[in-house]
């Protein structure tokens, strides 16, 4: 059989209803009522905002092409309208059972916490409203801005993902129709308001919202206010940005920005009970169809519960925060360069701590002995030291450059102030490459040394943040190998000017050369197990869906190829299809921490293949990005790999495995020795050294010639 014959759409998983699906299992973790209820919140709320992205750019994304006609078919055979349509029914579901877990499971928990939630005016004591309305008065009123519409107000704008209250007004002493009234909720005022404490001692809140359509009466004193509820738009937040035709990149990116607000409006969500009259007018005005309004049972925008999840005095209720360990063998005594020098080192975040990668570059930005620091910039924090290092060793004249992606999404006004304040201190800015996305994780200190020069590199899984860090599972590498170090000059020699290499050492790198070395190494397993010797690939990442792989995956599980994958979120692969699938194990890891590392794993014959990468499997990572997948050469750190591997494969606790029908359930728990992956890395870091235990190994990662 050819690569042909495992391409026909029905063994595909639509892209867009798989992340659906990953969706779900983070609100799976809402549901679980054996974890503390305020983490069941925080999960809730991710929900919330995974939701909203979703919207903006691929159901957005979607739109565009319907309306451009594009009709050409998904790897599961569906035309952009179908997918919307499917989407519609999944989403308007996911919605459904949001604001289920809301008022069914987490109110409720909530009241019997001491914290109660005010969701109708008349639960309020008299001391309660009272203060509601002098804060009212004193806090909110003044920064309201009420706007009617009539023949000389045209309808308002009304911004991306603000939370707005609409109203129909009547002059009073007048008999006429209604009029469109409406007013923002401030972004500026904290959305959750403490109250009093309740009769019993317990915590009291109310939503802004509520208190301003308790008084919306004050804003239109001419007016009687016939009704009034909440609603939210989502617009095309989608940047199309035709950089052939871009004389300056930042500038194009920046007039696209302000576009953001007067994109498209894509879903409407309002309150459940609102008044027909008054959703005709939203409906009319959004231009938006019945299958992209949700008639909402509560609060809308339900990313406010993260504020309740940081509420003070409530720490029993939520899990102790952890603190990520010092990494093994790395001391503060000596400098990062003499570590370096002794032995690769690996890096595991956040069980261990993101201060080494710091620390790289600080140090690197005063060493007299260093002469150059290069880096590429995808995502990074608000007040990041590692752009702060990079400002300062330009200004201490080293040669710096750094390339700053403009084009990471969302990030975009972020990195145009890094970029420019990187300038201002001298350091040389790439504004990434014309059509492709740097997402590539790389840094490169090139230092002088008694036997000539070095070069010294970090190459890694996640961005160079110092607050996801301590949020997402990560994996990175500190080395000063030869051929990687030749590997990373011709890395920024080609994102700076354009010269490609006649060959690699070590790297392999997208958009040009990673496809293939996947291809490859994925062929090898399948040969392998054509000649009848064991075979096995591990991979795991955040995202699969590319078409060339899943075919090449499904010819290596028909040879026999045991293939087991660790995938966060998008999965368009299927399991169980008799000879296609039938080898394939797929499982998702939805826990305290996002999982965001790439590893993979080829057996090859018994000289055993460690990667490490930036890349997902998907065609966006391969085709459209620069992308770097590096290899894990020390034997030392090759077994911290595959033992970071093998306790993903062995977690029963938080995986969720892949069935045949595309859904996905938990493990059966019942007599087995329960393995949470993400607890037990962070008891492993916090226990290191003080015991020589090791972990026992489940049956999924042993040798091949054992089974």
């Amino acid at each position: 059989m050819g690569l042909a014959e495992f391409e026909k759409p029905e063994y595909y998983i639509n892209r867009e209803i798989s992340w659906l699906g990953f969706n779900s299992r983070v609100l799976c973790e809402a549901r679980d009522k054996s974890l503390p209820f305020l983490e069941r919140l925080k999960f809730l709320s991710i929900t919330s905002s995974n939701l909203d992205e979703f919207f903006m750019i691929r159901v957005a994304s979607l739109k565009d092409m319907v309306h451009a006609k594009y009709n050409k078919r998904d790897i599961a055979g569906l035309t952009p309208e179908e997918q919307l349509s499917l989407i519609a029914e999944k989403a308007h579901e996911l919605v459904h059972q949001q604001y289920s877990t809301y008022n069914r499971s987490l109110l409720p928990a909530l009241k019997q916490n001491g914290v109660e939630v005010v969701t109708e005016h008349e639960q309020m004591t008299k001391e309660q409203a009272s203060y509601a309305d002098q804060y009212f008065e004193e806090n909110i009123y003044p920064v309201l801005t009420p706007m009617a519409m009539d023949s000389s107000r045209p309808f308002p704008l009304i911004r991306n993902k603000t939370l707005n209250i609409g109203a129909l007004i009547s002059k009073k002493g007048e008999k006429g129709k209604a009029e469109f009234a409406t007013v923002q909720v401030p972004s500026v005022l904290p959305r959750i308001i403490r109250l009093p404490d309740g009769p019993n001692g317990e915590k009291s809140v109310i939503l802004l919202e509520q208190l301003i359509e308790r008084n919306i009466d004050k804003l239109f004193l001419n007016y009687n206010v016939v009704c009034a509820h909440p609603y939210r738009i989502m617009r095309n937040a989608d940047l199309t940005i035709d950089e052939d035709d871009a004389a300056d990149l930042l500038k194009e990116i920046q007039k696209q920005l302000k576009k953001r607000q007067w994109g498209e409006v894509i879903r409407l969500e309002i309150e459940e009970k609102m008044e027909p009259k008054l959703l005709k007018i939203l409906k009319q005005e959004f231009n938006v169809k019945e299958e992209d309004i949700y008639k909402i049972s509560g609060p809308l925008d339900l990313t406010f519960l993260m504020k309740l999840y940081g509420m003070e005095g409530m720490e029993e209720h939520r899990y102790p925060s952890y603190k990520p360990q010092p990494v093994p063998g790395m001391n503060d005594e000596e400098d990062i360069f003499t570590q370096i020098r002794r032995g690769d080192i690996l890096l595991h975040h956040p069980y261990m701590t993101f201060e080494p990668v710091i620390q790289f570059v600080k140090q690197a930005a005063v060493d007299p002995d260093v002469l150059a620091i290069k880096q590429t910039l995808y995502r990074v924090s608000g007040n990041s030291p590692i752009v702060a290092a990079l400002a300062q060793a330009a200004e201490n004249g080293k040669q710096v450059s750094v390339l700053v992606e403009l084009k990471a999404r969302f990030d975009e006004e972020n990195n145009i102030l890094w970029a420019k304040m990187l300038e201002k201190a001298g350091c040389h800015v790439i504004y990434g490459l014309h059509g492709l996305k740097t997402h590539s994780k790389i840094t490169l200190v090139v230092r002088r040394e008694e036997d000539g020069i070095r070069r010294y590199v970090h190459l890694g899984t996640g961005n160079y943040n110092d607050s996801t860090a301590k949020l997402y599972t990560d994996c990175g590498i500190l080395t000063c190998s030869e051929p990687i170090g030749e590997d990373a000059t011709a890395v920024f020699n080609m994102l700076s000017g354009y010269s490609e290499p006649r060959s690699w050492n070590r790297l392999a790198l997208a958009p040009l050369w990673l496809r293939g070395t996947f291809m490859r190494l994925i062929a090898r397993e399948t040969e392998h197990a054509r000649k009848g010797e064991p075979a096995r690939i591990i991979a795991k990442m955040n995202s699969l869906c590319d078409r060339d792989i899943i075919a090449a995956l499904y010819e290596a599980s028909a040879a026999g190829v045991e293939i087991d994958l660790i995938i966060r979120g998008i999965c368009c692969l299927k399991t169980g299809i008799p000879k296609v699938s039938e080898h394939i194990r797929v499982r998702s890891i939805v826990g305290n921490f996002l999982e965001h590392a790439r590893i993979f794993y080829f057996r090859n014959g018994g000289d055993e293949e460690f990667y490490m990468g930036s890349a997902d499997w998907m065609p966006r990572n391969l085709d459209k990005r620069v992308e770097i997948l590096f290899p894990v050469e020390d034997a030392k750190i090759k077994e911290e790999v595959r033992h970071i591997l093998q306790v993903q494969l062995d977690d029963n606790v938080k995986a969720h495995i892949l069935q045949p029908d595309g859904s996905y359930e938990k493990i059966d728990k019942r007599g087995k020795t329960l393995v949470c992956a993400q607890e037990y890395f962070c008891e492993e870091a916090m226990n290191r050294g003080k015991s020589d235990a090791e972990y026992v190994p489940g049956r999924l990662f042993i040798p091949m010639e054992a089974e």
